[in-house]
């Protein structure tokens, strides 16, 4: 008896209800000349189930890296809510993920941030570069294989004050920090 084909992964069903993709994204995200807007990822390792909630805000490049316990869509959007929430609001604008099941909870996200959620096309993580780009610095702290459950809280902030305090050329040689305090205020 003949089994029947299996789907490819690139043709199988997003498990993302309602996705807006990247390139529906208003203009003025893309330019970067507006604060608010930010990219999402995870970073995670075989050893372990605990992983990293990457948050970085786009026109500034500030980070925030957060431990969670689990990668599930629950633990994904507490950490975004807890990391995100205490901002003002014109700094919560839209939020760009990739197609992982842990984004499956955006709107959730949305309600109670007030976002938009924007969605790479599958397979183009290069449509996120900014936090492509901060995944690879805190591997330098963090390489892969690394168990982030044997990572502190401690060791998480430290990581993001160091990457947050260095001079970026792109900010004219201001830190994110410097650059998104500046926009907080504004």
């Amino acid at each position: 008896r003949k089994r029947p084909p299996r789907p490819h992964p690139k043709h199988s069903p997003s498990p993302l209800p309602h996705p807006v993709f990247t390139r529906d994204r208003p203009e003025h995200v893309n330019t970067r000349k507006q604060s608010g807007h930010w990219e999402v990822d995870t970073v995670h390792s075989p050893k372990g189930k605990a992983i990293l909630a990457v948050a970085v805000e786009r026109k500034t490049r500030y980070m925030r890296i957060k431990n969670v316990p689990r990668k599930t869509a629950k633990a994904f959007r507490r950490a975004l809510v807890d990391t995100l929430g205490h901002y003002p609001v014109h700094m919560r604008k839209t939020i760009t993920y990739d197609n992982g099941a842990e984004n499956t909870s955006h709107i959730w996200v949305n309600r109670v941030l007030g976002t938009k959620s924007y969605f790479c096309e599958p397979y183009h993580s290069w449509e996120k570069a900014t936090v492509e780009n901060s995944v690879g610095l805190i591997r330098r702290y963090f390489p892969k294989g690394t168990n982030f459950c044997n990572v502190t809280k401690k060791q998480v902030l430290w990581v993001e004050k160091q990457l947050n305090n260095r001079p970026r050329k792109c900010l004219n040689y201001q830190t994110p920090t410097e650059a998104f305090r500046q926009d907080r205020c504004t």
